[in-house]
């Protein structure tokens, strides 16, 4: 089995790489009857989701602008970012984005568009918080997804030391341990045997010092450190793994990166389901939404890290939100392993009569991690409820839950916090 699929990702990589003949129009849905249309337009691993009977909705592109604030930090300080000279860390950066043209014939400009891609405006540059959402996980070998184990995350959320553009103090809090960001994961609500479970993450500035990852279990009373390596593992019997979080979720300094190219390709940017709607059949571990042509820079990735689970990651970026729209991931023998898909919706409100902003916002409205060596997969809508906003940025203490009465503010993200709110 495991030789056929390195066959066959083999031979999907050549196509794609290929000049692509065939095309889509505004109006087309695709399917794995008519998977030609899209040849060269989706990655080897969405041929593969599409094969398994996911549909694509094909619509006009729409343009994604910059926040006001975040257009104006970048023209006011890119001019004096400098880039390392290993790559691995910047100078001068104070906000927005660090290199906003890239030549395509810059031999750094992997490193420079993953630079971009960390310092992106969206979900939120301050902070950003979901509440209350939920994930299943099964089995996709035939027919749908046979879900073995149901979660529900009590929230996610992250606060940004650095880059700051909206809530005081900006562009940088205090900062003397210098923290790129803080993000809380849980805790899980259900099911029942992982309750009050939840993860505490600190990414620092300096490419030398590597994440510090909690992981509180409180069946055992005790808080597990997570080594860097170990944030490739998918943890209890799910497929998602602390790296793989937004399409890429690790730190740059831990990879060695390649351009691939530019490549005109097909993603969801302007889902229209909120919550996000479930294919039916067979690929009912996926969403079925609308996907649009877009520019994308296609980057590798190969771990430094002598025991990372992943040989490599091949990382879809749009050229303009520089949000993740999805992500091939590779095992040690280079074979396809898994596939990560963002369900990305830019608009001012996340609904007809929800909370309406002066700017558009990244609605994220869900993701897909499919295990396509193990027919494995995991669903994760958000929000979980119809008219349930789910997301909130930039809200900085206003941000508040029954689990963290003090909102986004750095008291929140600390291995008391995480043991307190999991009790």
């Amino acid at each position: 089995m495991v030789h056929v699929i390195r066959v066959w990702a083999a031979m999907l990589l050549l196509a794609w790489s290929a000049v692509a003949a065939a095309d889509v129009a505004p109006g087309d849905t695709v399917d794995k009857a008519n998977i030609d249309k899209v040849k060269g337009l989706v990655s080897p691993a969405i041929e593969w989701c599409i094969n398994h009977g996911m549909k694509l909705n094909i619509v006009a592109p729409k343009t994604i602008g910059w926040p006001n604030a975040y257009k104006e930090a970048t023209e006011k300080y890119s001019g004096q970012v400098k880039l390392a000279e290993n790559g691995l860390s910047l100078t001068g950066y104070v906000a927005g984005a660090p290199f906003p043209k890239v030549d395509s014939a810059d031999p750094k400009i992997a490193l420079k568009v993953m630079w971009n891609y960390e310092y992106r405006p969206y979900p939120g540059t301050d902070d950003f918080v979901e509440y209350d959402f939920p994930a299943d996980t099964g089995t996709i070998a035939s027919g749908p997804m046979a879900v073995e184990r149901h979660y529900w995350i009590g929230e996610s959320r992250r606060i940004y030391y650095n880059g700051r553009l909206y809530v005081d103090p900006k562009p940088e809090l205090p900062n003397p341990e210098g923290i790129r960001f803080k993000e809380v994961l849980g805790p899980l609500v259900a099911p029942f045997d992982l309750k009050g479970i939840g993860a505490l993450e600190y990414r620092y500035i300096d490419p030398a010092k590597q994440d510090d990852t909690w992981l509180y279990v409180p069946s055992l009373r005790r808080v597990r450190r997570l080594s860097t390596a170990q944030r490739s593992d998918a943890l209890f019997g799910q497929d998602t793994d602390p790296d793989s979080y937004w399409g890429y979720n690790g730190h740059i300094a831990w990879s060695e990166w390649k351009f691939l190219g530019e490549k005109e390709m097909l993603g969801i940017l302007h889902g229209s389901h909120y919550p996000v709607k479930r294919c039916e059949g067979d690929a009912d571990f996926a969403f079925c939404d609308d996907w649009e042509k877009r520019k994308m820079y296609v980057i590798e990735g190969v771990s430094k890290l002598p025991q990372y689970a992943y040989g490599k990651r091949v990382i879809f970026i749009d050229k303009e939100a520089m949000v993740v729209a999805y992500s091939d991931i590779y095992d040690r023998n280079q074979e396809l392993w898994k596939v990560w898909i963002d369900n990305h919706q830019f608009r001012t409100q996340a609904f007809p009569g929800g909370t309406k902003y002066d700017e558009e916002r990244d609605w994220y409205a869900g993701l897909v991690m499919a295990d396509m060596q193990l027919l494995h997969g995991t669903y994760v809508p958000h929000p979980g409820d119809e008219g349930k906003e789910g997301w909130y940025f930039n809200k900085g203490a206003d941000s508040r839950t029954k689990y963290k009465p003090d909102g986004a503010v750095p008291e929140s993200f600390t291995v008391a916090k995480l043991i307190e709110q999991g009790q």
